[in-house]
């Protein structure tokens, strides 16, 4: 067996002080919750993140699923300013998503948060302004473009990592329009021992199932659906997920991942199959809406339930950054989904 390299020893000894207490297998890019003035919504953000903080440990904030391409720096600020005192406070890890259509946008971003965070902690060290905070790293996508080559997505990332702060690289070509290729992240693995964690949420799959060293870069899966084979537990290629539907199945993932870990496989397989089924429905129902996209719409829709239990028809409906709601036939058939799948709450957790 060969030796690892010094960069894998890097990364190691990075993720164990970002994570003394274990890397969470179970991450969530929270929703953005609006008041309804538009407003960013802090009660609820707070009521959510509470709810979930016994089964999920980290959160992606903000994430495609919390209208990271929407919302601008202003209403980031707000947004994360919110998010730090909660995850502080619960002890959780955070993600600060930079979802930027370019890299020199991305970084302009990061440099921004980055002096932000250490003016808030009052620290002058860049080196310190993360280690010992709820924030465990930046995430950032490749550059949108159907037509970029690997080199050039490649160079743009790099000159993110070349910051040297904790990053974590996001598979998303629904939205970027391209991939990075398993070759292109092996590399940059070699690189750069900040490169901490890769997401993809693009649903083939095609890093982890390449067999490319990553020198323990964590890897999490975003894609819904037939969860159990893709973890570790199941001999699958996956550390954990990031999962959109964690914001409103937390519990019921943190479970599966508990069933595996057990070798529970029956429990976790008719649990992954109940959430696949109701998902696929509520993502069914959401298609086509011509506000917020998919991620969100239907987050929001289940969540509604979540949060107000039976009283949830005579709740206003969730608003959307573009300043629409979600329609009634979309709230109702999220909760017959639910309800027929076994998995309305007997509760809501704003109760």
């Amino acid at each position: 067996m060969s030796r690892p390299t010094q960069t894998a020893v890097s990364r190691r000894e990075l993720l164990a002080r970002l994570f003394p207490d274990g890397i969470p297998s179970l991450w969530c890019p929270l929703i953005t919750h609006y008041d309804r003035d538009g407003g960013i919504d802090a009660p609820r953000m707070a009521a959510h993140l509470e709810h979930l903080s016994p089964h999920v440990k980290g959160f992606l904030i903000p994430g495609s699923t919390g209208d990271g391409w929407e919302l601008n720096d202003h209403e980031n600020r707000l947004l994360l300013d919110v998010a730090l005192a909660q995850v502080a406070r619960l002890k959780l890890h955070l993600l600060i998503g930079v979802l930027r259509t370019d890299a020199e946008e991305a970084s302009r971003v990061i440099a921004g948060s980055a002096d932000w965070l250490g003016s808030r902690a009052n620290i002058d060290k860049i080196d310190g302004r993360l280690i010992g905070s709820p924030v465990s790293g930046f995430t950032v996508c490749p550059p949108r473009g159907k037509e970029l080559s690997q080199e050039t997505i490649g160079e743009a990332l790099a000159s993110i990592l070349r910051r040297g702060l904790p990053t974590a690289l996001y598979q998303l070509p629904q939205i970027t329009l391209n991939e990075m290729h398993p070759e292109l992240v092996g590399a940059l693995a070699r690189q750069f021992p900040n490169f901490i964690l890769f997401k993809d949420t693009s649903g083939a799959d095609h890093v982890a199932l390449s067999g490319q060293k990553l020198e323990n870069v964590v890897l999490v899966r975003g894609a819904e659906g037939d969860y159990i084979r893709w973890l570790k537990a199941a001999k699958g290629p996956y550390d954990g997920f990031l999962l959109s539907t964690a914001n409103c199945f937390g519990r019921q993932f943190h479970q599966v991942i508990e069933d595996l870990g057990a070798r529970r496989v029956k429990a976790a397989q008719e649990m992954s199959e109940r959430l696949t089924a109701c998902i696929n429905e509520v993502f069914g129902i959401v298609t086509g809406l011509p506000d917020g996209n998919p991620f969100a719409n239907a987050n929001k829709a289940m969540d509604h339930f979540f949060a107000w239990g039976p009283k949830a028809a005579a709740a206003s409906p969730p608003r959307l950054h573009a300043g629409s709601f979600l329609p009634g036939d979309v709230i109702r058939g999220a909760g017959e989904a639910l309800s027929r799948h076994g998995l309305m709450p007997d509760k809501g957790y704003l109760e």
